[in-house]
C-alpha cells in the first residue's frame, strides 16, 4: 500500500516538474524578477513613509491572513478505481489518510509561516513588537491545524471512509494544479464542466443561426457554458482592471495587463478542440477553413470587448494617454499575429 501511493506521488510530481519548465521560461522569469523588484521597492517606500492611520494596514493583514488560512488541501493520491479495489484494505487506506493529513498540514503551515514573515516589518512599524507577531503566527498556526482536522474528519463516515468525497477532493486538487500549468502550455488530463448560464443567453443572439455561422455559434455557446474558461476569463479581466487601477507605475501596469491578455487568448485557444469528440461535425456542409475562421471571430470579439474595458479604465487612470495606444497596439498584435499563428499550428497537428 505504501509503495502504491509513493509511486503515484512520484509520478504526479514528475508530471508537474515537466510542466514547470514551460512556466519558468526565460521571459516569464524575467517578468517575475521585474515584478518582485517593483513590489520590493513599493514595500520599502511604504515602510519609509508609513501612514499614521493603521486601519488600512490591519485590514490588508486580515485579508491576507484569511486567504492563507484556507489555502491548501490534503493530498491523498486516491483514484476512482480505489473505491472498489482498495475497499478490502480500508484500514490501511485510513492510516494513509491520517499520515497525509499530518504531512499536508506541516507543509502548508510552513508555507503560511514563511509568507507571513514577509509582513513582520509592518508589525514593527506599527509598534506591536516581535512578541505580538510571534503570538499572531502561533494563533494562525493553531487555526490552520483546526481547519485541517475538520477537513480530514469529513473523510470519515462512521467507522469507514467517504470514498466519493476523498476521490472528489483529490481530483479537484490535481485539476487546480493542472489548470495553473495550462495557463502556459497544453496540459493533458484536464476535465471541463459545463453549466448553462441562462442570464448570458442574450449574447448568443448576436450571432446569426445560419449555416455560414455554425462554428461561431458552437464556439460562443461552448465559451459561455464552459465552467473553466468563462470563469478564467472573468478572473483575468478583473486582475487586468485591478492592475490598471491600483498600480501607480503606468508602464509596469500596461506590461502586466498585456501579459494577462496573452494568457487569456492562450487559454481560449483550447476552444478549438471543444468539439473533437463530436465526429458528426465533420459532416457539416460548410467550406474548409470555417472552423478556424469561426474561432478566430469569437476570439476577436472577446479580445475587443476586453480591450474596450481596459481602454476606458486607462483613459481615467493614465496621465500619459499614449499608454492606451500601446495597450491597444499590443492587443492588435496578439489578435492579428499571435492568434492566427497558433491556429495554424493547431490545424497542422
Amino acid at each position: 500500500m505504501k509503495d502504491l501511493f509513493l509511486k503515484r506521488k512520484q509520478e504526479f510530481r514528475k508530471e508537474c516538474l515537466g510542466y514547470l519548465r514551460y512556466v519558468l521560461n526565460d521571459h516569464f522569469v524575467l517578468f517575475l524578477l521585474v515584478l518582485l523588484g517593483f513590489l520590493a521597492y513599493q514595500y520599502n517606500q511604504l515602510l519609509q513613509d508609513f501612514p499614521e492611520n493603521h486601519l488600512p494596514i490591519l485590514f490588508l493583514i486580515g485579508i491576507v491572513s484569511v486567504l492563507l488560512l484556507f489555502w491548501g488541501g490534503i493530498a491523498t493520491y486516491l483514484e476512482a478505481p480505489d473505491k472498489l479495489f482498495l475497499l478490502v484494505a480500508e484500514e490501511k487506506v485510513k492510516d494513509h489518510i491520517k499520515k497525509q493529513s499530518l504531512l499536508s498540514f506541516i507543509f502548508w503551515v510552513s508555507v503560511q509561516t514563511m509568507l507571513l514573515l514577509l509582513i513582520a516589518p509592518l508589525f514593527l512599524a506599527m509598534g506591536l513588537g516581535l512578541p505580538i507577531f510571534g503570538a499572531y503566527l502561533f494563533v494562525l498556526g493553531l487555526v490552520k491545524y483546526v481547519i485541517f482536522r475538520q477537513k480530514s474528519s469529513k473523510f470519515l463516515v462512521g467507522n469507514g471512509l467517504d470514498w466519493d468525497l476523498l476521490i472528489l477532493q483529490e481530483n479537484k486538487r490535481k485539476q487546480f494544479l493542472l489548470r495553473f500549468f495550462a495557463l502556459f502550455t497544453q496540459v493533458k488530463g484536464i476535465s471541463n464542466s459545463v453549466k448553462r448560464r441562462a442570464y448570458l443567453d442574450f449574447i448568443l443572439k448576436g450571432v446569426q443561426k445560419v449555416p455560414g455561422k455554425i462554428w461561431q455559434n458552437l464556439y460562443l455557446r461552448s465559451y459561455l457554458r464552459n465552467g473553466d474558461l468563462f470563469a478564467l476569463s472573468l478572473r483575468l479581466i478583473i486582475l487586468s482592471l485591478s492592475t490598471l487601477i491600483f498600480i501607480e507605475q503606468s508602464w509596469i501596469a500596461v506590461a502586466i495587463v498585456i501579459l494577462f491578455n496573452y494568457l487569456l487568448l492562450f487559454q481560449l485557444l483550447a476552444l478549438y478542440h471543444a468539439f473533437d469528440y463530436q465526429y458528426l461535425t465533420q459532416l457539416f456542409p460548410v467550406g474548409k477553413g470555417q472552423k478556424e475562421r469561426g474561432l478566430k471571430e469569437i476570439l476577436r470579439a472577446i479580445g475587443l470587448f476586453v480591450l474596450i474595458l481596459e481602454s476606458l479604465v486607462g483613459m481615467v487612470v493614465f496621465k500619459d494617454k499614449i499608454l492606451i495606444f500601446v495597450l491597444v497596439g499590443a492587443g492588435f498584435v496578439l489578435q492579428f499575429l499571435y492568434v492566427p499563428y497558433q491556429l495554424r499550428r493547431l490545424v497542422d497537428e
